[in-house]
């Protein structure tokens, strides 16, 4: 393997500067600008990558490559952000050039690229990692001082990041081209404002199979795992109260949100915000220390233990006593019509006929267009409406008869005040093939039109209804 670079970012080596690549690139000659201009155009542009992908497919990878891509193509659909979302193009941004499907030799070759310029943020994440555990005092000494400022005098904000870019970009960039005298000369001689003596530095990509190579692949290794552990410990911890397993617990989490929203919503002005924001950095830096780490972990189970017990016992009893969810179930009543006709014409007996939906009465919709009533033959055959279940064991019969015949505006027909509860048909004397003389009214029987001549026809209905609750 290759020694360590000096133009790398690792984490073994002092922060470098960074050159944002085409900075120092020189610029193009006028003759070769129209056709550099025509060559960048987005339908060259697409081509030229979609014939170098193939090229590169054909002549850099092995055949066992090509054929795993081939495959792997076959099996996984490409579909466009914008198909998918049905956005129509947008032909003048270079974004609308098409996005390559998954390839195992692109996938390789861009991990490569990838783990090459990686290196700045393991950098900066080991540089956070002990400017926060206290491994130099007094770096982190200068951070509380920096966030006292910030948080007693929040318009400093816009100053963090022009200093940031002073301090560690461009004081940095200077010291590089006016480097220290050595040891050997006298410092009197020496004088930051003369001309530059050493070359600006330039960050290049670790080159592979050299350790800066391997050392960020072990940092992309260690990230993946703690990510991976950090994503499982905050789920294991924020789903349980907010999934609504637990109904009452969920909904004790949502009524602080909501409460806490509402307060401050109204009166957001009223708390300290400084205050609070400073209580909050120092006690966050603070934790980091060893020591307190250490004197917290002793002391948790003695002091720490007993109030959390308290605190969730009384949380569990509040739950108990307010949240209220065992709400019973809501109920609706379900009405079904029992229809019979007269078997051998209007003087022949009755005979059951079907169990309808609707009472199927003589100026009903279905008897003016000549259907036949719709419903099942047996009354075991009756299902609950959809997302509701039986309520009740059994059908009772609807004695309030005349009630639902004025409530539907039933015309035409004769009701039974008494003992079945039959709602009869009635037709015109006239109308009537065979009557030979006036249809008496029965005792217990009210007629619901009692105009004209009338004689009884040829179906008559009764209601049943039974309860229903909806599932839970």
């Amino acid at each position: 393997m290759d020694d360590s670079t000096a133009d790398t970012f690792v984490n073994d080596d002092p922060v470098p500067v960074l050159a944002f690549p085409g900075a120092g690139s020189p610029s193009p000659d006028p003759s070769k600008r129209s056709r550099l201009k025509e060559s960048l155009s987005s339908s060259k542009l697409k081509e030229k990558l979609q014939d170098g992908a193939s090229s590169r497919s054909e002549t850099g990878f092995s055949l066992q490559d090509r054929l795993l891509t081939k495959l792997l193509q076959q099996v996984i659909p490409t579909e466009d952000i914008d198909e998918v979302l049905d956005l129509p193009p947008d032909k003048r941004s270079s974004k609308y050039i098409g996005r390559p499907g998954f390839s195992i030799p692109l996938m390789t070759n861009n991990f490569r690229r990838f783990n090459s310029r990686i290196g700045i943020v393991f950098v900066f994440q080991t540089r956070l990692i002990r400017l926060l555990t206290w491994k130099n005092p007094t770096h982190t000494l200068s951070l509380l001082a920096v966030c006292t400022f910030v948080c007693l005098n929040p318009y400093l904000l816009a100053v963090l990041p022009l200093a940031a870019a002073l301090l560690f970009v461009m004081v940095p960039a200077y010291l590089v081209r006016h480097p220290a005298p050595p040891p050997t000369l006298s410092h009197s001689s020496y004088s930051l404002n003369g001309p530059p003596i050493a070359p600006p530095r330039t960050i290049k990509p670790a080159p592979e199979m050299s350790k800066d190579f391997f050392r960020n692949m072990r940092d992309l290794q260690n990230s993946m795992d703690d990510f991976s552990t950090l994503h499982d410990a905050v789920l294991k911890v924020i789903t349980p109260p907010t999934n609504f397993s637990n109904e009452a617990l969920s909904s004790t989490v949502f009524l602080f949100l909501f409460v806490t929203s509402c307060a401050l919503f109204i009166a957001p002005h009223l708390l300290p915000w400084r205050l609070i924001s400073l209580l909050l950095c120092w006690t966050s830096i603070a934790l980091g220390h060893p020591s307190v780490q250490q004197f917290v972990l002793e002391h948790r189970e003695a002091h720490l233990r007993p109030h959390e017990r308290k605190a969730q016992s009384l949380l569990n009893s509040w739950i108990a006593r307010d949240i209220i969810l065992d709400a019973p179930p809501e109920t609706r009543e379900v009405e079904i019509f029992e229809l019979q006709k007269r078997k051998g014409g209007r003087k022949g007996e009755w005979e059951s006929w079907i169990f309808s939906p609707s009472p199927y009465d003589p100026l009903s919709p279905q008897r003016i267009a000549g259907e036949r009533p719709k419903g099942t033959r047996f009354f075991e055959d009756v299902c609950a409406p959809t997302g509701w279940e039986w309520d009740d064991k059994k059908w009772i019969l609807d004695l309030s008869s005349q009630e639902w015949v004025e409530e539907r505006m039933v015309q035409r027909v004769e009701v039974e005040v008494e003992g079945e509860r039959w709602v009869t048909d009635l037709v015109a004397e006239d109308e009537s093939s065979g009557a030979a003389s006036k249809t008496t009214k029965n005792a217990g029987t009210a007629r619901a039109e009692g105009n004209g001549q009338s004689a009884v026809g040829e179906w008559r209905r009764r209601r049943w209804i039974r309860m229903v609750r909806r599932k839970g």
